[in-house]
């Protein structure tokens, strides 16, 4: 009986021990799994922050380049207003200046004859009431 309980006890030992080499096999199969998949995601953080940092540096590159647009967009706008009301006032201003001009014309046509010879002291000037 005592020949019994030693035999069940070694077989029991034996499995023990092989239980046991087989979890510490486990165990370190596990372990250089987490240590190969720590490696990984660090090496994917390290891409992923180096995608974040490219894709933060274009989107300031970007805003800046918006920004730049937007106050040349601004000063052509500007620009353009400017030339719009000097346009409405050339418009507008048209026949008065255009009559002016023909008077300073008729002016001048005068004044040069005058300093050719000719003698205007006679001529009546025609008024319109």
């Amino acid at each position: 009986m005592i020949d019994l309980l030693v035999r069940d006890l070694d077989k029991e030992m034996t499995e023990a021990e092989v239980d046991e080499k087989n979890s510490q096999k486990e165990y370190e199969s596990m372990m250089d799994d987490a240590a190969k998949k720590r490696a990984m995601d660090k090496k994917e953080i390290t891409e992923k922050e180096s995608v974040k940092a490219q894709a933060e540096e274009d989107h300031t590159t970007a805003m800046d380049s918006k920004k730049g647009t937007e106050d040349e967009l601004a000063a052509t706008n500007e620009y353009t207003h400017q030339l719009h009301a000097e346009c409405d006032w050339l418009i507008q201003n048209y026949d008065v200046r255009k009559t002016a001009r023909a008077e300073e014309v008729d002016a001048l046509t005068k004044a040069k004859a005058t300093l050719a010879g000719a003698d205007f002291s006679l001529v009546q000037k025609h008024k319109s009431f």
